[in-house]
């Protein structure tokens, strides 16, 4: 592949990452504003959202090395389809858990993303590029190694909160 093409395909996939960490933001932050029984999921999604916002700057900073723009429209349309999404788990009765299947999926393919955006710049020649994509991986990989050890309890206390007849509100 020549030089050109691997920067191409790089600056598209950056773009793409750049609009799926404004996608998360429009997930969490409506999960975050609803939440009222489950303290320990909004003081980790609080503080992923700071993660997140800390990989759109590293994103930017990639980009603007590279002499390129962010996607507005990708940003714009990828931020509103995780609101959409957001909004259709809070008609659910069980929200908590279909937020946290949907948070632990979406994880998962962002370090999807980042494992390849890392090779893509190891195999462009660009591997000062891919230390800020490192940051954000292992970020990601944070948040859903939490996910996974954390969905036990949130599920346990969702069913105690159901069978003491409480509101297992999100």
């Amino acid at each position: 592949m020549a030089d050109n093409q691997a920067r191409s395909i790089f600056v598209i996939g950056l773009k793409n990452a750049h609009a799926m960490e404004n996608q998360a933001l429009s997930i969490m932050k409506p999960q975050l504003s609803r939440i009222e029984n489950y303290p320990e999921v909004a003081a980790k999604l609080n503080e992923h959202i700071r993660e997140t916002e800390g990989q759109i700057k590293r994103l930017d900073e990639v980009l603007d090395s590279l002499a390129e723009d962010r996607s507005a429209l990708k940003d714009l349309a990828l931020s509103f389809s995780g609101t959409m999404a957001a909004l259709g788990h809070t008609v659910a009765g069980d929200e908590i858990l279909k937020n946290s299947f949907a948070n632990f999926a979406f994880e998962n393919f962002e370090i999807a993303a980042y494992r390849s955006l890392i090779a893509v710049a190891e195999y462009s020649g660009l591997p000062a590029l891919a230390t800020p994509l490192k940051a954000n991986l292992e970020e990601e990989l944070g948040m859903a190694k939490w996910l996974e050890e954390n969905l036990v309890s949130v599920t346990t206390k969702f069913l105690a909160l159901k069978e003491a007849g409480e509101t297992a509100k999100v």
